[in-house]
Formats: structure tokens, C-alpha cells, sequence
């Protein structure tokens, strides 16, 4: 097959979240199953694409602009870059620190404009259109305008985080290029403005998102964000699908980060990468240290990643039996809290504020556990990183997490992790005495880390499944 996807980043090219992560794995193991894929994003500042392909003329409402089309093809996977300075040529991808750009909606329906446009015009048979978040909600909208061969073509959306929904004044549907038909409660009107995710999730034949567990949750008022009900009313075409992770980017026994390689069958590796590592962050390194729990976390520092439980256990986590790690940016108080946490224990706690390549991969090998207390987690990335290289993850049971860590069962010793059930810090502390327990029996804790980096989480297996349903959609918009 064919599949034209479209999206507002990609890695390595454009990232500030999974989402870059997803659009550029995906298709790499779509091509290494035989299929051709074209991924659009923006050209934004400081991408390099020189070869220019095409120009399009791009209609949006009462405007008409052009974009240059740009390239880098590699194997069966082609990234093309829309190229428009007055949309995409700035600072940041979405916006400032503290807020959007307010013509968000407008440069994203450009976005999903341009690419319907080239992709008519280049004269390529599509079979499937697969548009990715709010940022593409648009496109199964605005293929109804489109001539050519993508007429009733088959269209799949994916919900990365429903919590991000493109709502914006209603008073932008003309300058959209939109009429005001679509101003009604079956399209795109929501509480008397419109969404742009709300768009993808009415008008794609099929919806996906990223793990079973969240599809079944973002039905339900605790975790749809208002949209439960639209979620509901699609639920027969809605798939969850986990994300994969990059088994050549995280694989511990070529992990150019860490000091030894190890995998399942020689663990000793990771007795020098947890020495590198409490060296990296300053920490002590004597016999004591190193027999002690290393607890890691990688992660935005934010309520939704379980920050404010943490919060409540500020007093706590330094007279536990553990060292703690953190690597992560985000709200100002909670990076405060951290740095006021290092500073009072110098001895027990690391934080480093912003972000480090090579300290996420030395968390991932060093660390024993690895902590992702999250409100809720579509998928969830580290935790599968954190299998892969032998650190047991302690998880709350929600969307892919509950969907990829299996809790520990002191009967029969079975289980990859620790998991926790009710949003409270007592519950996770209650989770982090137990784990902190099961370490002390060595070969318990042998025995949970061989299970976890003995599963498979490539992004081959979630491809497949994509097939399954780029196939399914194909037939539904066959009989249309």
C-alpha cells in the first residue's frame, strides 16, 4: 500500500513530544512490511530539505497562497515538507512558553490544505490518508474540496492525547475555507465553538489511538475531556493500537551512552551503567550507594505526569531506603521543588532541569526503577524503554501503562513491574514501599527484569496492526 500521512512533526526533523516519535517509527516499520509512505509536515526554521519537488496553490477561504513542496526520500519513506515562511519560518512550533500562536488554526489548515493538494497533483495512487492529532483534524474535512484521485479515499485519524483538542472561535470557519454548515453539533461545533480535533475523530472513516487501555478510558468522563460522548458515538471504529518504541535508538547492547553493553542473558552491565550514572549526577559512589535502590524518572514535570503526588511526598522519598534521580523541565514550582530536594540531600537525590540525550539513556541503564506515577498516560514511552534495559518500572495503571507493565505477584513471582490503582500519594508510596521490599530479594528482582526485557514492543508488531486497519478502513470506504 500507499499511505500518505500528515502530521505537525516528525523526528528527527521537528519534536516536542511522542508525537514526532510515532510519526517517525510508524512508518519506518510500515516500509520494512512492504509499504510506501509519503509523511507531510511543516518546513519550519532550521530544517534543511533542499530538493523542491513542487509549488501548490493552496485555497484557504478567501485567500489563495503557495507553497514550495520539499523532500528527503529514504528507502520507502518520503518526509515532504511544506514550505511557507509567513506560517512556518518562526521561534517555535506551537507557540511561545506561555501561550499558542493565535493563528494556530490557520496555519495548521494550511498544513492539511497543501498536503491534500500536492498529494492530488503529484499523480501517486493513495490507499489510505492517516492524519495525526488536532493539527491534521482537518484533513478528512477538507478532502471534500479536493479534486483528483483522493475522492472517497479511505481516512484514519489517531488521537495521541485527547486533552489537546484545536478548539478555537467559530468565527474561523470561513478563513478556514469552511462553511458554516459545519457549525453544528454533528460536525465540528463544540459548546458554541469549533474543534479541529473534533473534525478528525467525525469525518475519518476509522479512529485510532495509542493503546487499548486509553481507548476504552477517553469513553468515559473521568478521561475524555468533555469528549467522551463524541468518543462514544464512534466507538465500532475506534482502535486502540499501542505506540512501538525504536529498538535500534534504545538497545542496551549497543547503547553508545552506556559504559558496558548488557542484555537479558548478562546483566552485568548495568552494575557499570548505575556506577556511571550516580557519578554523572554527582552522587556517591561507595559500596553502600551502589547497593542501594536507584529510583529514576524522565519526564515534563507536570500534574498530568504525577508531579503533585510526588509534591506530597517531598518529606518522604529522602528517608526511604532509594537514591532518586530526575531528568525533566516544566512547571516552575515543581522544578524548584526538585532543585530545593537535591540541594537538602545531596546524598539521596539528583535533579537536572531540561533535557540530556545521553542522561536519559544512562537513567534507562543505570537506574533500577523507574517511576511514572501519571494521572494518565495514552501510551507512554519510558516505561517500554525502561523494560527493554532491565529497570523495573513502578507505573500508575492507566492507559498504556496499564496496557504494558504487568504487577508483580509475590505468589508465583510472575509480573514486569509495580503498579498502583487510585490517584493518591498514598497509594504510590504504599507501590514504592513494595518495590523497594522486592529488591532485596535478588533473584526476584532477576527474575522481573529478564521478563521485561524479554518482551516485544517494536514498532514492527503496532505496524501490523496498522495494516489491519488501513484494510479495514479501505472496505468501509468501499461500500460508501
Amino acid at each position: 500500500m500507499r499511505i500518505l500521512m500528515v502530521a505537525s512533526e516528525a523526528a528527527p526533523f521537528a519534536k516536542t513530544g511522542g508525537l514526532a516519535d510515532v510519526v517517525a517509527g510508524l512508518p519506518r516499520a510500515l516500509a520494512r512490511l512492504g509499504h510506501f509512505v509519503d509523511v507531510v509536515i511543516p518546513r519550519y526554521r532550521g530544517i534543511a530539505a533542499d530538493e523542491l519537488i513542487a509549488r501548490v496553490k493552496v485555497p484557504l477561504g478567501a485567500q489563495v497562497a503557495h507553497a514550495a513542496i520539499h523532500a528527503i526520500a529514504e528507502d520507502r519513506v518520503r518526509t515532504i515538507f511544506v514550505d511557507h515562511g509567513k506560517y512556518f519560518d518562526r521561534d517555535y512550533l506551537y507557540g511561545a512558553v506561555d501561550r499558542d500562536y493565535p493563528d494556530n488554526p490557520e496555519r495548521f489548515a494550511f498544513l492539511s490544505r497543501a498536503a491534500l493538494e500536492w498529494a492530488s497533483a503529484s499523480g501517486e495512487r493513495y490507499d489510505a490518508v492517516h492524519a495525526h492529532d488536532w493539527q491534521a483534524g482537518l484533513v478528512p474535512v477538507l478532502l471534500r474540496q479536493v479534486d483528483g484521485g483522493l475522492r472517497g479515499i479511505a481516512t484514519v485519524f489517531t488521537i495521541h492525547n485527547l486533552a489537546y483538542q484545536g478548539v478555537c472561535d467559530a468565527s474561523w470557519l470561513p478563513r478556514l475555507g469552511l462553511g458554516w454548515e459545519l457549525m453544528n453539533v454533528r460536525a465540528l461545533e463544540y459548546w458554541n465553538r469549533i474543534s479541529l480535533l473534533k473534525g478528525g475523530i467525525v469525518f475519518s472513516r476509522l479512529i485510532t489511538t495509542v493503546s487499548p487501555r486509553y481507548a476504552r478510558e477517553i469513553q468515559t468522563p473521568m478521561y475524555g475531556c468533555g469528549f467522551d460522548g463524541i468518543v462514544r458515538g464512534r466507538s465500532d471504529d475506534l482502535v486502540g493500537i499501542l505506540n512501538g518504541i525504536d529498538y535500534d535508538q534504545w538497545d542496551p547492547a549497543r547503547d553508545p551512552y552506556l559504559p558496558e553493553p548488557f542484555d537479558a542473558s548478562r546483566l552485568d552491565g548495568k552494575d557499570a551503567a548505575k556506577r556511571a550514572l550516580l557519578e554523572m549526577v554527582g552522587l556517591p559512589t561507595n559500596e553502600k550507594t551502589l547497593r542501594r535502590p536507584l529510583v529514576g524518572m524522565i519526564s515534563r514535570l507536570i500534574d498530568q505526569k504525577g508531579l503533585d503526588l510526588l509534591g506530597e511526598l517531598s518529606e518522604e522519598l529522602p528517608r526511604l531506603d532509594a537514591s532518586f534521580v530526575l531528568l525533566g523541565s516544566g512547571d516552575r514550582r515543581y522544578e524548584d521543588l526538585w532543585r530545593a530536594l537535591a540541594a537538602r540531600h545531596p546524598d539521596r537525590v539528583a535533579a537536572r532541569i531540561g533535557f540530556d540525550e545521553a542522561m536519559a539513556h544512562r537513567i534507562e541503564g543505570g537506574a533500577d526503577l523507574f517511576m511514572m506515577p501519571s494521572r494518565f498516560e495514552p501510551c507512554g514511552l519510558n516505561q517500554m524503554y525502561s523494560l527493554r534495559y532491565g529497570t523495573v518500572p513502578l507505573v500508575r495503571a492507566t492507559g498504556g501503562l496499564y496496557d504494558t507493565v504487568r504487577d508483580f505477584d509475590s505468589r508465583s513471582g510472575s509480573g514486569t513491574g509495580f503498579t498502583f490503582n487510585e490517584y493518591t500519594s498514598q497509594a504510590l508510596l504504599t507501590a514504592l514501599r513494595r518495590a523497594l521490599h522486592v529488591y532485596r530479594d535478588r533473584a526476584a528482582w532477576r527474575r522481573m527484569q529478564v521478563a521485561g526485557m524479554q518482551q516485544d514492543f517494536s514498532w514492527d508488531v503496532s505496524a501490523r496492526e496498522y495494516v489491519k486497519v488501513y484494510e479495514r478502513a479501505q472496505k468501509v470506504a468501499g461500500s460508501q
